[in-house]
């Protein structure tokens, strides 16, 4: 076990005691899915790489994230009564890709189903497909596909752009709004995202972890902008004076990069770019969440973009 895990376990709690296990729970999602668990009166454990996330005082009981040691996992999740899945990877980093990423999730998955596990709620992503063009998205039907086939009740929740606590996206966008005289914009910027808040997933997560029938549920706020009609409404949130271009969809990932190199960090992907602009970041249905991104917004409005989110720093190093 890694030694960095193994000496910040804490005593933790018996399989008698009743408690749901949230994959990362001092991240992003997964924090709000504990805090919204422990609100509802759930003792909550957590499966982690990252236990060194842990801040101040809390009463989570600490269990490493190892898929090299399916034993050690089943022993985690046994006495669990609802797992509640984050795990994922946005881009391939190192030895790590969306193929490693599925393949971790099956050890995950089964892991739970021998360790007795009722239910699994799954954070997945809109538009998930097998044969999708975009290794994100195919892989994370994979990963739907194995749940399926593992045989224990469960939810998936299809978000598509998070937004709110520490996100990184919107608070990116506002930061670079603040610095540069010159903000792209790939192609027309017609393609409107569906941004949910990450406090709303989180009390969708835990509503279909109390279920046990099979729930698919796109994860949705109540506004759908345009990618354009959200940059512009960020811009006029933190007072920017930086212009707004639009240029040819295929310079993106190429600016995206060139930036990227300069923060050492990774913006925004091909693939990323490529599926927003096909509108994989859209839906249709109705909203399972209730607040509008632009109301927060104008909440956040002294805040946002005052630092640089890096989202190399905070997954890998």
């Amino acid at each position: 076990m890694n030694q960095s895990i193994s000496s910040t376990m804490t005593s933790g709690f018996s399989s008698q005691d009743g408690f749901d296990i949230v994959t990362g729970a001092f991240s992003y999602s997964g924090s709000a899915i504990a805090r919204e668990l422990q609100a509802a009166g759930r003792r909550v454990r957590t499966l982690t790489g990252h236990p060194g996330r842990a801040r101040g005082e809390h009463d989570i009981d600490i269990r490493p994230l190892d898929f090299d040691d399916p034993v050690g996992l089943e022993q985690s999740l046994r006495g669990a009564t609802t797992l509640y899945n984050t795990y994922w990877v946005r881009f391939p980093h190192g030895c790590i890709d969306h193929e490693t990423a599925v393949a971790n999730s099956r050890t995950l998955f089964y892991a739970a189903l021998h360790a007795g596990v009722e239910r699994i709620v799954h954070v997945s992503i809109t538009h998930p497909s097998i044969t999708s063009p975009y290794p994100y998205f195919g892989g994370k039907a994979e990963v739907e596909r194995v749940l399926a086939e593992v045989g224990i009740s469960y939810g998936v929740l299809r978000p598509a752009i998070l937004f709110g606590g520490d996100g990184v996206l919107l608070n990116n966008i506002a930061w670079l709004l603040r610095h540069l005289p010159v903000f792209a914009v790939g192609g027309r910027g017609d393609y409107r995202i569906r941004p949910i808040h990450v406090d709303d997933l989180a009390r969708l997560a835990v509503a279909v972890g109390a279920e046990r029938t099979t729930t698919v549920i796109d994860a949705v706020g109540p506004e759908r902008p345009t990618f354009m009609t959200l940059v512009s409404l960020i811009r006029e949130t933190v007072r920017s004076h930086a212009r707004i271009i639009r240029l040819p969809g295929s310079v993106m990932p190429v600016l995206s990069s060139a930036l990227g190199l300069v923060l050492r960090d990774v913006l925004l992907t091909r693939e990323e770019y490529e599926a927003m602009a096909a509108g994989l970041a859209d839906t249709n249905g109705e909203a399972t969440g209730t607040i509008a991104v632009s109301g927060w917004l104008a909440d956040h409005a002294d805040s946002l973009g005052r630092r640089y989110a890096n989202e190399i720093q905070r997954h890998f190093r």
